[in-house]
Parts: structure tokens; sequence; C-alpha cells
């Protein structure tokens, strides 16, 4: 047996202190876990292996962002690669610290650390100008380096800066306030239901027989015949040909409820593949 079987853990993409450790974390409370026995992973793809082959009971994936909008990476594991399901899901409010060693000072910060296409806000009035700009991995990241270097300061929140035991200088400096990620919790397929509630978003993919006129409308349709108000739908490339696409789609409604029963079931006789990726 694999050493690193273990259905307590909680899977997650590296490194700690990412929003995403924070989500997990969440998570954990949730389930009523005091003590979370997370670890971490290289990629999205090895979180979902590890999920799929047994080697922990959940994982835990970003699914969408308000302004960047869907985590490629997850979706196209819930199509193509994978057979998790979600289990629920978190959301969490991003918010950009700025960040320094406990012994630093601002007058004397030479580089800021940011994630890639992250702008960096304006810093406080003291701090020099002339300041170059090092991109990394991850705010987490930014939070670890900046305990290396007194004259380096980085943009991460305050869970990463509280981690590593760096100082937080200025909260709240992001540049579109509002920002929110939302988490997936993922399971094993036929992982039994973990939150229970009046509240349900279910999550599907939608795989085409042929591409031709009227295919979405066809779909929409069995939806609003149901009386399924959709909360999302999203076109993906299926990889197998330009211009061949399926869909994602998403309702606040529970999968089993009869009406979303028999809209999916229509659909199944119309559609290649129905696949619910779970109940959030």
């Amino acid at each position: 047996m694999d050493p690193c079987f273990n259905r307590t853990r909680i899977r997650l993409p590296r490194p700690a202190g990412t929003y995403t450790d924070e989500a997990a974390r969440a998570f954990a409370a949730r389930l009523g876990i005091d003590e979370p026995n997370l670890f971490e992973c290289a990629s999205f793809d090895e979180v979902f292996d590890c999920v799929d082959r047994g080697k922990c009971e959940f994982g835990v994936v970003a699914k969408e962002n308000s302004l960047e909008g869907s985590v490629t990476a997850t979706l196209d594991n819930f199509s193509f690669k994978s057979s998790a399901t979600i289990l629920g899901e978190e959301v969490i409010d991003i918010h950009h610290c700025l960040v320094m060693h406990p012994d630093a000072k601002i007058e004397d910060v030479a580089t800021v650390l940011a994630r890639p296409a992250r702008a960096v806000p304006p810093l406080p009035e003291r701090a020099p100008t002339g300041r170059s700009t090092i991109t990394t991995s991850s705010t987490a990241e930014s939070a670890r380096l900046v305990m290396e270097n007194p004259r380096v300061a980085g943009i991460a929140n305050a869970f990463a800066a509280e981690l590593y035991g760096a100082r937080v200088e200025e909260r709240e400096i992001e540049d579109h306030f509002g920002n929110q990620t939302s988490f997936a919790l993922i399971g094993r397929q036929g992982h039994p239901p973990v939150f229970t509630g009046d509240r349900y978003k279910t999550s599907l993919a939608l795989f085409l027989q042929v591409d031709r006129a009227g295919t979405l409308n066809m779909i929409l349709s069995e939806f609003a015949y149901a009386g399924i108000n959709l909360s999302m739908i999203q076109s993906r490339p299926t990889k197998q040909a330009l211009g061949d696409y399926m869909f994602f789609i998403e309702f606040k409604e529970n999968v089993n409820d009869l009406a979303v029963q028999t809209a999916l079931n229509c659909l199944r006789l119309k559609l290649r593949e129905v696949k619910v990726l779970g109940v959030s």
C-alpha cells in the first residue's frame, strides 16, 4: 500500500498560506476538524489525481474568481481527466496587504514582490521611488520571500503574513474591492454528501452529439421548461478539434429534485454526455 495513503488528508495546491489554504481550513472547520491534516500538491492535476486514486479523502481547488473568471485547470480536470465530485463550495474574500520583514523599514524597500498579472497598488508616500517589481508564483510565496530580505516588500494576504511571520504594513490595498474566489471541496466519485442545508448549487458538464444550429437553444429550453434558473453557463473547447465546444452549467437547485431529473433525462436523450460534477 502506498505509504501516503491516508483518507483523512486534505490535498491542495502548494504553497502554504495561499487563499486555497485559507479555504481548506474553512472547509475543515465546517467538517468539524479542529486540526486539519493538509498536504500540498505540485498542481491542480495532482490534487485531482490524489482524490481519484483514493490517496486522500478531500481536495480543495479554486473554481472561479469574480474578476478573472473560471479557473480553466479546474474545469478541464472535471471535464476530461477526473471523476471527482464537488462536495461543497467556499467563497473567500480577496484582500491584499503590503507585507514586510518585521525589522524592515518602508523607506528602505527596493523591490516589491507580486504574483503575475497583479498590479502593484500605490505604496505609502514614504516608500522610495524607482522600485523594481519581481513576479512570484503566488501571494504566499511573496510573504515567504520577504522574510529573507528586509529590503523587499510583498503583496500578499494577511493569512500568509501571519503564517510566515511577516509584518503587515498596509491592509486592503487591492485595486478592485469586492474581489472574491470560490473554492470547491472535491471527493472521490460516490462520496456521500458532507454538508446539508436548504441551499444547493448543481454543476454540470454537457457534451454535444454534434455541433449544429440551435443546440444551445435546445439546452436552455429544457431548463426553461423545468423552471430552472441558470446561474452560470460557459463554453470550453473539447480539445478534439477547432470550434468543437462543450458547456459548463450551474443552477441553484438540488440535482435530486424531480424537475431537475426530468430536464437532465431529456438532455441525455439529445446530448452525448450529461456529466453531473456535484452539488455544493
